[in-house]
């Protein structure tokens, strides 16, 4: 029998360099023969990097081999043109379009009851990726209905017995459409390429380099080719030096002739994909010959040994210790471990751009972590260094992607402020030379919308600004057709329709415009066109969940082009291909490698009953691909020791290269340059802010209830009162205890200066009130008990007071007083006249009342400062000696209800409370101390001079509050 020719590249060799070497030397001679080959590899990017090889070969032109990709069920690739050859061979059917077919079998799901909507179309991706793994492996979906449940859980035999309803009717849809599935198609082809070849070999050498999936249809294919006169089998790191123990314990394993079960295979480790595959093709490891040429980008065959011992079957790691130096050999190779994801992109960049200090030298950052890989890009482009990520990025993070989510879920939303405004603040929206002018009012928009959450719709948010604000005439009419548009939808297809009309009318053809442009109109147009096939139910509100799960997995990759010498490559891109540098990034456990998938239709019983790879076999191809990077001449690993949810976890890869070697170099360096990048040397914490402005600048003017702010923190006073700096509401805010607070007072002035404090008036305005308010509906249920009970408890005391001879003077009283050299100015919730002519000074608090230490202790005297005013004529129609000074409360008071008066005095001083004769007289003195201190005086207004006593934090980021508090401020 003729030997196989069946060969590998070491992975300390790369690979495409080393083939051509091997190619060229063989076939290279006559240029015609060359030209007549064809080389098999498994998708477009490995034959994009072979391509490059034969260029760099090429002395004085060169006609190339046919280069064709097997086509990466990974990045959805097709099988190249020579395998569906239009020669009059009986025609195969084509394929069903991928969104066609999630679209179809949302709608199988539903209709057997599985799911409705967006969860049904999640379900459907993840029975697309069954399906297909049934069909790669050639497994009949009838098989399923064999399968004992046995001792399955309840779940599990549910969504088996959800599978084959679904299946079953799956194959009477693709004759209704005349198609197949994709990978049935790819079966098909590959296994009628196969017979052809096995009957007729085409003229040329034929190769198939670099191919490592294991299916039964690629495995047939591949095995024609080695047996074939001119056909090659070239691996990509097959290990023919591992001990035959190791390879043997790989998998996949006979059964047991007792219990009937195979022992599990370590569908973990990078050899196990090419052990099956080699299994499958019926050659023997022992087959295998090392291809003997080199090319460039060469490491030390150490390397190989290292990669081959630190990846080894776990119960074989004990033997480490016996391992000589050279197989252990750690030259070329070094870590870096940072802080955080900011600082490795950071590193890298840098160690990018120092490779660009030697001529022709080439670097890669190879990374599964879009995030990391994208920082990184943005780094570099400080340099003018362009490096996109070929791996591509979610269609739903990229402009026009993100646009489409933000109308549907503004419209979801009702035009809520916050889903608004960013609808409106997108970058596409308006490009072009209005945008300046529409930014403006969005901002100003973005200004009137704070605070609470406007009734719903465009509507709503017409009520709250009135017909007066500019930016929002000037804004609607370009949104008012996007509410009416997906009004009069009704169904899925109507909305898609509705939504293309609002993009074109926001941002024009911008938005359909550069590859993630086309991306999202070919997206849309085949979305529109299949959608009636989908689930019937869905709900509007489940629409952009819909999308973005859709959008997700659709990668918008860059065009060709790029900076020649530094690659951004993902796993799949960085096949075959090799750097001088290669940055092995993110080996954090969980990102390289990444958590198996989970597979909500097949139990992991079910699955190894059917033959099918388990999920952790993905861990292995991250192995081989970890392997094939740790090839290259130098390498340098990276990860964060924390991520955006907390500390992270070394890779598991990361760890076994500590442990085989005994701990590697450290790259300290470029974490060092990382910081000094930035400017970041020794920590220069703030000092305490103190500023002391001129006593001719400093406020005349103070508020009484901005006494306390000044006295326990002069520095929040002085950038309120001079910096003239106020907190904005947040947009679309809760029901803060201060709006709570406005709306209350509202409700009892409006009371006390229409009703004149009619007991009988006062709830009827309390429930208008609630009627209108513009919160929360929750917070409104939750509020409008509590609030109800301790309204008509104030009424009931009005009509207790009223009986006893009280009365009501003025309410929500403004006034003015010149003391101490400032103009004391006030508002005074209620001021009462007693029987005996005296006053009685009231004060509303929707929380609970200051208590009587902190009067004690001089704050909380905006009561005292309140009577103050009073008894020197500061309020209209109000004179006299104030004589009672009560909070009125509407916390919980001790009989469990709502309501309650506490005054801060007693007439006689008791449980050390300040003498009501005496607290105006205390009241003044506390005034004037803190005036002559920072008004009138020179004193600095310090930060959180009292901190017990200033609870806000309105002003804390502006005085860094977190690098000066608690530290030694005289140091």
């Amino acid at each position: 029998m003729i030997r196989p020719s069946v060969f590998t590249i070491p992975p300390h060799r790369s690979f495409a360099e080393a083939l051509v070497a091997g190619l060229m030397a063989r076939e290279g001679k006559d240029r015609m023969e060359l030209a007549r080959g064809l080389i098999l590899l498994p998708n477009n990017r490995a034959a994009r990097a072979l391509q490059d090889a034969f260029v760099r070969r090429a002395d004085g032109g060169l006609l190339l081999p046919r280069l064709v990709a097997l086509g990466d069920a990974e990045i959805d690739e097709r099988l190249g043109p020579l395998f569906d050859p239009a020669d009059g061979s009986e025609p195969i059917p084509p394929a069903v379009e991928p969104l066609q077919r999630q679209l179809i079998l949302a709608r199988l799901i539903e209709e057997q009851g599985g799911a409705t909507g967006g969860e049904a179309m999640r379900l459907a991706a993840d029975l697309a990726r069954t399906l297909d793994q049934l069909n790669v492996e050639q497994i009949a979906p009838e098989r399923l209905r064999a399968i004992d449940v046995g001792e399955l859980t309840q779940h599990w035999a549910r969504s088996l017995r959800l599978l084959e309803l679904v299946l079953a009717c799956w194959p009477e849809e693709l004759r209704r459409l005349g198609r197949i599935d994709l990978s049935d198609r790819r079966n098909r082809l590959l296994m009628r390429v196969a017979s052809d070849w096995r009957a007729a070999p085409p003229p040329g050498f034929v190769v198939a380099a670099g191919i490592s999936t294991a299916a039964p249809a690629v495995a047939r294919l591949l095995r024609t080719i080695a047996h074939m006169p001119n056909g090659r089998v070239v691996f990509d790191a097959l290990d023919t030096s591992m001990p035959e123990e190791q390879w043997a314990s790989l998998g996949p394993h006979q059964a047991d002739a007792v219990t009937g079960r195979a022992p599990p295979s370590v569908e973990t480790h990078p050899q196990y994909h090419l052990k099956l595959l080699l299994d499958r093709m019926g050659i023997g490891r022992g087959e295998v010959q090392r291809w003997r040429w080199g090319g460039g980008h060469a490491a030390r065959a150490g390397r190989s040994r290292l990669i081959s011992n630190a990846l080894a079957p776990a119960p074989f790691t004990v033997d480490w210790t016996d391992l000589a130096r050279k197989d252990r050999d750690r030259s070329g190779v070094e870590l870096l471990e940072v802080a955080t994801p900011a600082d490795e992109a950071q590193a890298i960049a840098l160690a990018l751009r120092e490779a660009l200090e030697a001529p022709g030298r080439t670097a890669a950052l190879v990374t599964p972590d879009r995030g990391l890989a994208q920082r990184v890009s943005a780094h570099l482009k400080r340099w003018g260094v362009e490096a996109s990520d070929s791996a591509g990025t979610p269609l739903s993070v990229t402009p026009p992607g993100t646009l489409l989510l933000a109308i549907v879920e503004a419209v979801a939303e009702q035009f809520s402020p916050v889903p608004l405004l960013a609808l409106l603040k997108h970058p596409l929206v308006e490009a072009g030379e209005g945008r300046p002018a529409w930014l403006n009012h969005v901002r100003a928009l973005d200004h009137a919308l704070r605070g609470p959450r406007p009734a719903p719709g465009l509507a709503g948010v017409s009520a709250r600004l009135g017909a007066d604000n500019d930016a929002w005439r000037a804004i609607l009419p370009r949104i008012e057709p996007i509410e009416s548009g997906f009004a009069a939808a009704t169904d899925l297809s109507g909305w898609l329709a509705a939504l293309r009309e609002a993009t074109e009318r926001l941002a024009g053809d911008e938005v359909w415009a550069r590859p993630a442009g086309r991306a999202a109109a070919d997206f849309l147009e085949q979305l529109e066109a299949h959608a009636g096939l989908g689930p019937q139910r869905v709900d509007f509100a489940q629409v952009a969940p819909m999308l973005g799960e859709l959008m997700n997995g659709i990668a918008v990759r860059p065009p060709q082009g790029g900076h020649p010498r530094i690659f951004i490559w993902g796993l799949i891109e960085a096949r075959l291909q090799q750097a001088d540098l290669t940055i092995l990034g993110g080996l954090n456990e969980g990102t390289w490698p990444a958590l198996p998938s989970p597979d909500p239709w097949l139990a992991p019983r079910i699955r190894a009953e059917l033959g099918l790879p388990g999920l952790e076999t993905r861990i292995g191809l991250a192995a081989h691909s970890f392997a094939g990077g740790l090839g290259a001449p130098q390498v340098l690993i990276t990860r964060a020791r924390r991520d955006a949810r907390g500390p992270a976890v070394a890779s598991r890869f990361w760890l076994r290269l500590e442990a085989l070697t005994g701990g590697l170099p450290r790259a300290t360096r470029l974490a060092d340059w990382a910081r000094a990048l930035d400017g970041v040397t020794r920590p220069q914490p703030a000092l305490r802010p103190q500023p002391s402005p001129p006593m001719a600048d400093r406020p005349k003017r103070l508020a009484v209830t901005d006494l306390d702010r000044l006295k326990a923190d002069p520095f929040a006073f002085y950038a309120r009162a001079m910096l003239r700096l106020k907190v904005l509401d947040p947009v679309d805010a809760d029901a803060t205890a201060a709006w709570r607070g406005t709306m209350v007072h509202d409700v009892l002035e409006r009371w006390a200066k229409e009703d004149s404090c009619d007991p009988s008036k006062l709830r009827a305005r309390a429930e208008a009130m609630l009627e209108a308010a513009e919160a929360h509906p929750l917070m409104r249920a939750l509020w409008e008990p509590r609030l109800m009970e301790a309204i008509d408890w104030i009424a009931a005391e009005m009509a207790e007071m009223k009986a006893a001879g009280r009365k009501f003077l003025v309410a929500e009283e403004k006034g003015e007083l010149e003391v101490f050299g400032v103009t004391l100015n006030g508002r005074a919730d209620r001021i009462d006249r007693l029987p005996d002519g005296k006053l009685a000074i009231v004060d509303y608090k929707t929380g609970n009342a200051p208590n009587a230490k902190q009067v004690s202790g001089g704050y909380a005297q905006q009561l005292g400062l309140i009577g103050l005013m009073a008894e020197r004529g500061a309020f209209k129609g109000v004179d006299g000696t104030a004589a009672a000074f009560e909070y009125w409360s509407l916390a919980r008071n001790k009989e469990d209800g709502f309501g309650k008066i506490v005054s801060p005095v007693d007439p006689n001083g008791a449980r050390d409370r300040i003498r009501t004769d005496e607290f105006v007289e205390r009241a003044a003195r506390t005034l004037q101390a803190a005036v002559e201190t920072w008004l009138t005086g020179a004193a600095p207004f310090t930060a959180k001079l009292h901190p017990e006593h200033a609870p806000y934090g309105d002003y804390d980021q502006l005085m860094r509050l977190d690098e000066w508090y608690g530290r030694d401020q005289d140091r």
